[in-house]
């Protein structure tokens, strides 16, 4: 459960495939971009480039992938988890309070379903908290403080997710969402980005489950972790969605992920 920037994040390494989507076609290498200057304090946030593509992509369709039976699911999951939960989530708000200054929540816009912004919401690991000009986590990253190693590797950081989820801006599998600038340089690389927005993004998702976690550095990982969510929400089943709940288990109690941060 991480994504391309933990700050701006998700980390890309080897776990376990729940099946492998066919090969996309190639598209052209692009030269290195240059993501946009923050804006100053004072300046409006403007629209990101991706979402008018993303809207594109996505008019003739009257709901998000998986339906009403999917949300349902989502309120339900999110409801019973943030019960379960709620000892745990406290802890973890004070811990971090503790650890280092700064708030125990971090914010920040992400691409939502049809190119819409929302906030996600995460326990903050970092001691910055950019929400635009942002740049993604590295390993040994300094910015890392010392209980944001632990929930970063654990995942715990992304729990608060689970009201992002319940206020449905979020679903429980999904293709992951990113930053802004991110998107934008994205769609770029890859031409197909864009049909990732034709559903709710995830907690976890396909492209975490196969491996596609930790930093997307290069336009190859940035492809392969496209692949799978273009795959991901051009195939959508039930049973799909099962594979994704156990492999995402599997993932956090029982196998090594080197890409996790």
């Amino acid at each position: 459960m991480q994504e391309p920037s933990k700050a701006s994040e998700e980390r890309a390494s080897a776990a376990a495939p729940v099946r492998s989507p066919a090969t996309s076609r190639a598209h052209p290498r692009l030269t290195a971009v240059t993501p946009p200057a923050p804006p100053s304090i004072s300046e409006p946030q403007k629209p990101v480039e991706v979402v008018r593509h993303a809207l594109e992509a996505g008019a003739a369709r009257l709901s998000p992938v998986g339906g009403v039976s999917k949300r349902a699911f989502d309120i339900l999951a999110s409801s019973a988890a943030l019960v379960v939960l709620a000892p745990l989530l406290v802890a973890t708000a004070v811990a971090v309070k503790m650890d280092s200054p700064g708030d125990a929540i971090f914010r920040q816009e992400r691409g939502g379903y049809g190119g819409r912004t929302f906030r996600i919401w995460k326990f903050r690991t970092m001691s910055v908290m950019e929400n635009r000009g942002v740049v993604q986590a590295r390993h040994h990253d300094a910015r890392i403080t010392r209980l944001g190693a632990f929930l970063r590797r654990s995942s715990w950081d992304e729990l608060p997710q689970l009201i992002n989820v319940l206020l449905g801006d979020m679903s429980i599998i999904g293709p992951r969402p990113h930053a802004l600038e991110h998107d934008i340089y994205f769609h770029k690389v890859d031409a197909t980005y864009a049909e990732r927005f034709v559903a709710r993004p995830g907690v976890t998702g396909l492209a975490q489950v196969n491996g596609c976690r930790g930093p997307t550095e290069t336009e190859e990982k940035v492809k392969a972790r496209t692949r799978y969510d273009v795959e991901y929400v051009r195939n959508w089943t039930w049973w799909r969605e099962i594979e994704i709940v156990f492999a995402t288990v599997a993932v956090l109690f029982w196998k090594k992920d080197p890409g996790a941060l």
